[in-house]
């Protein structure tokens, strides 16, 4: 995928030698231009105000306030935030990063590959917003952030710093993680940054069933329903390579749920 030619970075680092590497590298890359650059998250804001960016480059553990209370900051009060790249030392922070809306998280110290990646994410994500601004009759044209939240027919879900809504139908079942959730299709898996409780709440007049305190199902998706010893249950669902369990206080309401 082409670079958009004209993405201006932002770098945000407490640590000098690893705000010069990056900028070193992604003045290497054709199609991006590093035209700022801040040690703590206060430099950072005024920064920001000042120099128009389309995306940043952004540490996590800074001193004081982190990068991802800047992220979080930019989510809530700027009107058009630049798109954001986590750069840091630390892996465990992904799943915040992506709650931010990164576009993409990169562990120290960055592969050149990894790096043009993420500025191909960045230009692709600059391209989706530009046709979505207007259609070819220079309406407001429909896009996925338009998409009401609260359509049953569809889910959002993450990937790869992208938002994406797949059909509820497509589902096959979705499993706690911490105070997230994992969603699993047939052959993909993606992150949500919502808990089962509220999944299963929006979801509640849909083919979404609880059937354990730690899985979602899809009765569309059961293909065998499998007895244990003590009366319990457990499932075969497309999309998962184990036998999923039915808590036995939930097998009265599958068996209804299924007529069995």
């Amino acid at each position: 995928m082409p670079v958009n030619t004209n993405i201006r970075a932002l770098v945000i680092d407490d640590e000098l030698p690893a705000r010069s590497e990056l900028a070193f590298l992604l003045d290497d890359i054709d199609g991006i231009t590093v035209v700022g650059e801040a040690g703590n998250v206060r430099d950072a804001v005024a920064l920001i105000k000042k120099t128009p960016a389309e995306v940043i480059f952004l540490d996590i553990n800074m001193p004081g306030i982190t990068g991802l209370q800047l992220a979080e900051g930019l989510r809530t009060s700027h009107p058009n935030p630049p798109a954001l790249v986590f750069v840091t030392a630390h892996s465990q922070f992904a799943v915040k990063a992506f709650e931010v809306d990164a576009i993409d998280y990169l562990v120290k110290p960055v592969e050149i590959a990894r790096l043009r990646s993420a500025i191909e994410k960045v230009s692709a994500r600059l391209a989706q917003q530009k046709e979505g601004t207007q259609d070819e009759d220079g309406g407001i044209a429909a896009s996925s952030s338009l998409i009401d939240q609260n359509d049953n027919t569809k889910i959002m879900v993450n990937k790869g710093g992208n938002k994406l809504f797949i059909p509820i139908k497509d589902v096959c079942y979705i499993m706690a993680k911490d105070d997230y959730s994992y969603i699993f299709t047939a052959d993909d898996r993606f992150l949500s940054t919502k808990t089962l409780v509220k999944i299963e709440s929006q979801f509640e007049d849909t083919s979404i069933f609880r059937i354990h305190r730690r899985y979602l199902i899809n009765l569309g998706q059961i293909t065998s329903v499998n007895s244990v010893k003590g009366g319990a249950l457990t499932l075969t669902v497309e999309g998962a390579e184990e036998e999923l369990p039915v808590s036995r206080r939930r097998v009265p309401a599958l068996k209804q749920a299924l007529e069995l």
